[in-house]
């Protein structure tokens, strides 16, 4: 049976992965709409109308102010020209009608400096950050990522130890705003995705299996539902086995990416909701 969810990307001010976050939502079975800001913003495009939204990577209005932090005030304050309503506030309504919500790279930054994730005690209110690497660089390339099987993570369900994915980033780092908010993070599995030795055998901390210094090795975050998830590596970047830097080496390679199966996880849970 067909699925029936529709996911919604939304592109502009430098957004540059649109297209394939779409094909992933796609190969998933999901309907997809690419949309800026703006539509949003206009009216011509509402979240509600949406069951799947997907905060794409790239360099929100050039990284201006640090990574996503001028997209993130658009959206909290500038309200759409039909209803006078903040996008932050369409955003609250949708999280509160258990949608999904996945943002990769700038799209994970934005979630963190809209105060969404990790959403502790269930408040909006920003308590970590994501800034430069350690290394003073852009970093790009690919990572291993080890996989909390505790997490109420939707996204990261049956991945098994650990999966293999792209990073392009140079503001990844995660950084709390103090040890009570890493420990609440870690007690209640907030962290689904970390970054790893090759084996999948333990959090990696030193470069460069961990590519930016993250605290506690962190790669991704979701929220106590395990309905918002955000991540520095790009899931929609492996979806099919020749996006693989070694596919050429490696004739055993599943013709399906890793990254595939996060897409594929949202939208069998939607469908099932």
């Amino acid at each position: 049976m067909a699925s029936k969810v529709k996911a919604l990307v939304v592109t502009g001010n430098g957004v540059n992965c649109e297209m394939e976050t779409a094909h992933a939502c796609r190969l998933a079975g999901a309907k997809v709409d690419i949309v800026t800001v703006y539509d949003l913003m206009a009216g011509r495009t509402r979240l509600d109308d949406y069951q799947f939204l997907n905060l794409a990577g790239g360099f929100l209005d050039g990284d201006d102010l640090g990574s996503a932090k001028a997209g993130a005030n658009r959206w909290a304050h500038a309200k759409t020209l039909d209803r006078g309503e903040r996008l932050l506030d369409q955003l609250k309504r949708f999280i509160e009608a258990d949608k999904l919500v996945m943002g990769v790279c700038n799209g994970f930054q934005l979630l963190v400096k809209l105060g969404i994730l990790p959403g502790l005690e269930n408040r909006i209110g920003q308590t970590v950050t994501l800034t430069y690497n350690d290394s003073g660089r852009f970093e790009d390339r690919w990572v291993h990522l080890l996989c909390d099987p505790k997490s109420p993570c939707i996204f990261t369900r049956d991945l098994g130890p650990g999966i293999f994915l792209p990073i392009r980033h140079g503001e990844g780092k995660l950084v709390t705003s103090g040890n009570d908010v890493l420990e609440q993070i870690e007690q209640q599995h907030l962290a689904p995705l970390k970054y790893s030795t090759s084996d999948y055998s333990k959090p990696a901390m030193e470069y460069p299996e961990n590519p930016n210094g993250s605290q506690n090795s962190i790669a991704g975050m979701c929220d106590s539902s395990g309905r918002i998830l955000g991540l520095m590596p790009h899931p929609e970047a492996y979806t099919h086995k020749t996006n693989h830097p070694r596919w050429t080496r490696m004739p055993d390679l599943p013709k399906e990416g890793m990254g595939l199966k996060l897409f594929r996880n949202a939208v069998a849970w939607l469908d099932q909701a």
